[in-house]
């Protein structure tokens, strides 16, 4: 069938593009001589007319006719010089043979780029498809086996010391939600994720009932990022009770919509994350991410023209022009102190307020250019812990610290 539509489309744009080349359409325009003629000609029978009515001489009509014969035969001279061959037939066959060339490097590449046996895949089908995917992920312990390993960041040898301190008062003291909270995030922070993971499970498990939507969104994180970033069937189900708990839980939409795109459909995920867009802060963490992802999501769901609220990512509080200005006239001690009391500022926002990862990223490394290494690296340290669980904002935390120069930060 496709060949058959195909053929019959070929032949129809073949037929239209050789039509103008093959008919031979109405007489083509006088020239300029045979204007000219035809003007000379009508003017010898209008001498004879006004001598029929007597209203010119005939010494006049003579003179007359002489000077309109001779330019006559000027004209009849311009136009035989002017008359040319009709290359209608030689054009005609020209193009016909570049366009069967043309259609015949078509079908080839088609035929070698394309896939002319793939039938036809109509919605309903392509739905059923994602649905039959979505049933058969792997679980969690297979998602988590088959996942590509991922560099670890190297830690301070003090700070590994705690967590492995923290390790074992777990295990001595198994139902401490508290303990088990802060080991969760500290493996994620390792980048020990199925730990991580556990730890989370474990907390959930001391809480019971009390366990709220933030930790059961968060487990699905951890089961994600565990699984090198496939959304397990596990992982849907603390999602659902996220959701369940707390129906506006942004991570949870979040890692919902993820689901849904991974699963080809980006017409429900598109649906959720374009809510999830316009309810949220610009500041919050899953910003950042759907700022990348949702025009792309978009296309694929039938919105090419989407537009994010508010346009893209916000720009980063910064001295503006006045301020670049002032700078300028300043002495070099006077100039490094405006720019430590405008790294202070940002610090004391970003703990009272909070921020994007890219925030503390240029904290980061202000700090480092000021010098100030070691408190760099305390606020690397607390920014992992921030971004614990996020990858993306843990890649730009990293690429921060490696440029200051800091130790223990690869890449999550």
């Amino acid at each position: 069938m496709f060949w058959i539509m195909a053929g019959a489309m070929m032949v129809l744009v073949g037929g239209a593009i050789l039509l103008p080349f093959m008919r031979r359409g109405a007489a083509p325009a006088l020239s300029p001589a045979a204007f000219d003629l035809r003007v000379y000609r009508e003017q010898l029978r209008e001498v004879d007319r006004d001598i029929a009515r007597g209203v010119l001489a005939p010494d006049d009509a003579a003179r007359l006719r002489t000077e309109i014969g001779r330019k006559v035969l000027e004209a009849d001279r311009a136009l035989t010089r002017q008359a040319a061959p009709d290359h209608r037939a030689p054009r005609a066959a020209i193009a016909a043979a570049a366009l069967a060339a043309l259609l015949a490097g078509s079908v080839g590449v088609y035929a070698r780029l394309g896939s002319p046996s793939m039938p036809d895949l109509p919605l309903a089908e392509r739905i059923a498809a994602a649905d039959r995917r979505m049933a058969a992920r792997p679980l969690q312990a297979e998602a988590e086996a088959a996942a590509p390993a991922r560099p670890r960041p190297q830690p301070p040898e003090d700070y590994a010391r705690l967590v492995q301190q923290l390790r074992d008062a777990v295990a001595r003291r198994p139902g401490d939600a508290q303990g088990l909270a802060l080991l969760a995030e500290h493996e994620a922070r390792l980048g020990n994720l199925v730990a991580a993971r556990q730890a989370q499970e474990s907390l959930l498990s001391a809480r019971g009932k009390d366990a709220t939507a933030e930790d059961h969104a968060r487990l699905a994180g951890l089961m994600i990022e565990a699984a090198g970033g496939a959304v397990s069937r596990e992982a849907e189900a603390q999602l659902g009770t996220a959701l369940k708990l707390d129906p506006q839980n942004g991570q949870a939409h979040y890692l919902q919509g993820l689901m849904l795109a991974q699963g080809d459909r980006p017409d429900l995920a598109f649906a959720i994350w374009r809510r999830l867009a316009e309810t949220s802060r610009p500041d919050d963490p899953w910003m950042e991410p759907l700022r990348r992802l949702l025009p792309d999501l978009a296309w694929l769901a039938g919105h090419p023209d989407y537009q994010l609220p508010g346009g893209n990512a916000p720009p980063l509080p910064g001295p503006d022009a006045a301020d670049m200005a002032a700078a300028a006239a300043m002495t070099p001690e006077q100039r490094q102190q405006m720019i430590r009391g405008m790294v202070t500022q940002l610090e004391t926002r970003l703990a009272d307020q909070g921020g994007a990862p890219e925030e503390w990223a240029r904290l980061i490394t202000a700090l480092a250019r000021l010098g100030d290494t070691a408190h760099a690296q305390e606020i690397w340290t607390e920014a992992q812990g921030r971004f614990a669980g996020r990858p993306e904002a843990l890649a730009a935390i990293a690429g921060a610290g490696a440029e200051a120069g800091l130790t223990g930060t690869a890449a999550p």
